[in-house]
């Protein structure tokens, strides 16, 4: 017997094993089931507000890249030299809404996207297993480490993770019976998707993979093609304006990829692999591992391999590139959209929810003692080194701006210039008033940032 949807009440089979499930329909919810959602909002809330405050509280400043992305937003458009608009757009949006550009204008759209990822992910658990397991999966991704670091700074990750949860949770119901009105959800979630990130395109590998290599699941691969080519048509206007210029967002991803030299890189191998402790967590991530090593047994139901379908792969193409070149830690966090429902079930069907409210505690300590351990040695009247400061990075940058404020003040008419993307973007930001006219100097010519396209001295010859 096979099955369209994996809802609960039915046996689930995938290659030769069969798992029954509890007797209970999909979309009925019981006391249980409410008090578990509300327990997971309250939880979830509690952790934005607490990144909120902290964001509120001025204890780090923008990091380059978010006021390179600041930058972008004054002037909306379909694309940028780097990414897809849609950061930018947000950036734009909260500073609007709130009348202001501070830190906190401008990096609120992060948390608020984790906070709704995570209720994503809630849905996608329970739609698959039960509350417990959506309760725990949700609260686990919201303590992630990697997702404490992308909840409390604006970036790319935020917009691409709750577009990728919605499209999965839209995949995972349009396969159920009279499902079909699902896949329109997923066209938009994943267009949108490719307008915050071109890492989006992974998600349709993986769809595609999982209902090409099931033959049960072939029937909707028609449909997946049509949520495609809706997601393509969302997409479209950032086509057209890379073909304008030269397709230059392109070539700085294949730039990125760094494929030239020597393709044989066992050390990034091992440096991205360990950075993945980090990223998922340590048991988690080791959890993670043993389900593949365990494959036959782990993912021998439909939803297990469902779930693991929408994080493998992604992993591996971010394996393959850090061995072939190198790969930055963030680069398979959609990987773990998936995954944390998957390790999740894993543990609770194995009586192991001590690893997983230990891991959540572990989380929540190391992140917190990280980047208060500069304010707590400052107060004892110890000024940490900038080497054993995790968030050195995020500072400085406000009294660097505060100098050269007083510099352009001294020499009136004067035109800031800088040869470097990250300190020009967080002089713009950090210079008051804001030197929108700055000039990047660019010696070695060609394009390399989005300044090189819109702040050239060449308009001063003369």
């Amino acid at each position: 017997m096979s099955v369209a949807g994996l809802g609960r009440g039915s046996p689930v089979r995938y290659g030769h094993a069969v798992m029954v499930v509890a007797k209970q329909p999909a979309t009925a919810r019981t006391a249980e089931d409410e008090r578990s959602f509300r327990y997971a909002i309250f939880i979830i809330f509690a952790l934005t507000v607490l990144r909120l405050l902290w964001i509120a509280s001025g204890t780090t400043d923008l990091y380059p890249d978010e006021a390179y992305y600041w930058i972008w937003s004054l002037h909306p458009a379909w694309g940028y030299y780097s990414k897809p608009p849609l950061v930018a757009w947000l950036i734009a949006a909260t500073t609007w809404l709130t009348g202001s550009d501070n830190e906190l204008a401008v990096r609120l759209a992060a948390p608020l996207l984790h906070f709704s990822t995570a209720l994503v992910i809630y849905a996608l658990a329970w739609r698959l297993y039960d509350s417990r397991t959506a309760f725990w999966s949700s609260i686990g991704y919201a303590t992630l480490p990697g997702v404490w670091v992308s909840s409390v700074i604006i970036s790319t990750d935020a917009p691409l993770l709750l577009c990728w949860s919605i499209a999965l949770f839209a995949f995972v119901r349009a396969r159920e019976p009279g499902g079909a009105r699902w896949w329109w959800l997923a066209g938009v979630a994943a267009g949108m998707g490719l307008l915050a990130k071109y890492a989006m395109i992974y998600w349709f590998i993986s769809a595609f993979l999982f209902l090409a290599i099931d033959r049960d699941e072939r029937r909707h691969l028609w449909r997946c093609a049509g949520a495609a080519a809706l997601a393509l048509l969302i997409y479209l206007p950032n086509f057209i304006w890379n073909y304008d210029h030269g397709f230059v967002s392109y070539h700085h991803t294949e730039a990125n990829a760094h494929l030239v030299g020597s393709l044989v890189h066992p050390l990034e191998l091992l440096t991205f692999v360990a950075s993945q402790f980090g990223v998922f967590g340590p048991v988690f991530f080791a959890v993670l591992l043993l389900c593949v090593l365990l494959a036959r047994r782990a993912f021998a139901a439909r939803r297990e391999a469902l779930l693991a379908f929408f994080a493998l792969p992604t992993l591996a193409l971010i394996l393959i590139e850090s061995f072939l070149s190198r790969a930055e830690p963030n680069w398979a966090a959609p990987a773990y959209v998936s995954a944390i429902v998957l390790v999740v079930a894993f543990l609770l069907a194995k009586r192991q929810r001590a690893l997983i409210w230990g891991s959540i505690l572990l989380h929540t300590f190391v992140v917190i003692a990280l980047a208060e351990l500069k304010p707590a040695a400052n107060a004892f009247g110890y000024d940490l080194p900038a080497k054993y400061d995790a968030l050195h990075r995020l500072r400085g940058w406000r009294r660097l701006g505060t100098t050269v404020s007083q510099m352009l003040r001294e020499h009136p008419g004067m035109v800031l210039m800088a040869d470097g993307r990250e300190v020009m973007a967080a002089l713009i930001y950090y210079v008051h008033p804001h030197p929108l006219n700055a000039l990047k100097w660019n010696a070695m010519g060609g394009i390399h940032d989005q300044f090189d396209l819109t702040a050239h001295p060449n308009r001063y010859i003369g």
